[in-house]
């Protein structure tokens, strides 16, 4: 019988990634997002219940869970690559269904790495239930100059 391979340590912290956003990326504080867990290539983030996030009708807006999607899967790629310079190339959404009362979550996975990286990201009520939206990007990592 084979012991599992030992986890792979993510190249960045949660501490080191909000100051990369407090720092470089000052809008990501907009969508007041938690950063829960950074693996390498992996991470999950949690967009809280906030009215502000809502559109008519009470459901989040569509551009917060997009926002979501994005800072998740740039998360994933810092802890999975170190590369704090990736940008992304290419975000699609498959929106699903009504976003339940409450906070959603963001389950991000890498992929592919690279030239560029891939990755998608399914995101959930906090509460539990069934996916909101899905979303597949690509991202270009520039080298270190």
């Amino acid at each position: 019988m084979n012991a599992a391979a030992p986890a792979e340590t993510p190249r960045v912290t949660i501490a080191e990634f909000r100051q990369l956003l407090e720092s470089h990326h000052p809008f990501a504080s907009v969508l007041e997002i938690d950063i829960l867990d950074i693996g390498a290539g992996t991470a999950v983030l949690r967009l809280p219940e906030r009215s502000s996030h809502q559109r008519l009708g009470g459901m989040i807006a569509g551009p917060m869970l997009m926002g979501l999607a994005d800072l998740a899967l740039y998360a994933a790629i810092v802890g999975g690559t170190g590369n704090r310079d990736a940008v992304t190339a290419s975000l699609s959404m498959n929106f699903l269904r009504k976003t339940p009362p409450g906070g959603v979550l963001a389950h991000a996975n890498i992929l592919k790495t690279g030239r560029m990286a891939a990755g998608e990201v399914l995101l959930v009520p906090e509460a539990g239930g069934a996916p909101v939206a899905q979303a597949i990007s690509t991202w270009a990592l520039p080298r270190s100059s």
